[in-house]
């Protein structure tokens, strides 16, 4: 009974150093690195960064050598940096964690560098007490049968409590002992689940597999290298943070993926729509009413028209916000021209009106 309770009090700390310790997470940049020297900016085309020209962008990835092997290195938008390798970021935690082994619901933590030894003792802790409570469960059943000389369906009976605890350990251990052998065959390779459930090393070699013995000892017998946060310092201002959406004092040069929600000026812009009056909207929408388009004279007339009652701003008021109308309650099939589409019709015949070459929509 003292062991029981003494093996399930150090299953819960192993649980405890599991859930509650650093897995391994990278404090985040709050810009983007410099770049480094050798960097060709001239070599840079609207092509090699996505088709846009404001800023010449930092590489994606980056290659650097581990053993010897190659080994490519990604850029994380969200940290702002370069993870190291087998470094990955965790969409649950939202965190780049150094050694990324997974993220287990179970115990409500990421799995890295520097809890995976807790999480792997943690998990063959389990399957021993497991296998543990089993077998004497068994015992106590076998005890009462020899005691009481009785069979042992009723010796099961004197003692509803081991059937529980039985049947609960017999469906456990396959959960536990299953992911003990299958995290000693990672250790013995020296891979994560991560990696090796993205098929990383079935076409090349492992550049970290040292060998059974010294994949073992660094896992089990290195130093638990220090955390790189301080959980209990105290969080800046805002007013003390740089905009992450500037580029860093010593150049122009942005992460891969910022500004991708903008238009490049050499795309294509979007266009500013002119403010235009509600009294001309009315006058407007008044003549069309009237005049219906039964043909195209009718449909010439209209835009003439436009041009005359739809007053155009000049080009410093063209950043105004035109006030939009809904189309709600409009009934199905009508004819009646949006007030975007005046407004856009009221651009262009302006356009023309100033270059001097206004072609009638019949003649185009």
């Amino acid at each position: 009974m003292v062991i029981a309770v003494v093996f399930t009090i150090y299953v819960l700390v192993l649980l405890l150093l599991t859930s509650g310790r650093d897995p391994g997470i990278l404090p985040r940049n709050a810009h983007p690195p410099e770049p480094e020297e050798g960097y060709d900016v001239a070599s840079l085309t609207p092509e090699s960064i996505g088709g846009q020209t404001p800023h010449p962008r930092l590489p994606r990835t980056k290659d650097v050598f581990v053993n010897g092997v190659p080994v490519k290195i990604k850029y994380c938008d969200t940290c702002m940096l370069y993870r190291p390798p087998r470094c990955s970021h965790c969409s649950i935690c939202n965190n780049c964690v150094e050694r990324f082994d997974h993220h287990c619901p179970w115990v409500g933590q990421c799995i890295g560098l520097r809890n995976y030894r807790f999480f792997f003792m943690f998990v063959f802790s389990t399957t021993l007490l497991c296998v543990y409570v089993f077998s004497f469960c068994w015992v106590y059943i076998k005890k009462i049968m020899v005691a009481d000389d009785v069979t042992v369906w009723k010796a099961m009976s004197k003692t509803p409590a081991s059937i529980v605890l039985i049947l609960y350990t017999f469906f456990s251990v396959w959960f536990v002992g299953g992911l003990t052998v299958f995290h000693l065959y990672l250790i013995s390779t020296n891979q994560t689940t991560y990696e090796n459930f993205r098929y990383r090393y079935d076409r090349r070699a492992n550049p970290y597999n040292k060998g059974v013995i010294q994949n073992f000892k660094e896992i089990f017998f290195t130093s638990v290298p220090p955390s790189k946060n301080n959980f209990r310092a105290k969080l800046q201002n805002d007013s003390t943070l740089q905009d992450t959406s500037a580029p860093p004092s010593g150049g122009n040069f942005l992460s891969p993926n910022m500004g991708k929600g903008g238009i490049d000026l050499e795309i294509g812009n979007k266009p500013s729509w002119p403010t235009v009056g509600a009294e001309a909207l009315a006058d407007f929408e008044t003549h069309e009413s009237n005049a219906g388009l039964e043909n195209k004279d009718g449909y010439e007339d209209s835009f003439a028209h436009s041009s005359r009652t739809l007053p155009v701003e000049s080009a410093e008021g063209r950043g105004g916000i035109h006030p939009r109308r809904s189309s709600w309650g409009r009934k199905s099939g009508s004819w009646e021209i949006t007030p975007d589409i005046l407004a856009l019709a009221a651009g262009v015949n302006e356009a023309n009106r100033v270059s001097g070459d206004i072609t009638p929509p019949g003649n185009r």
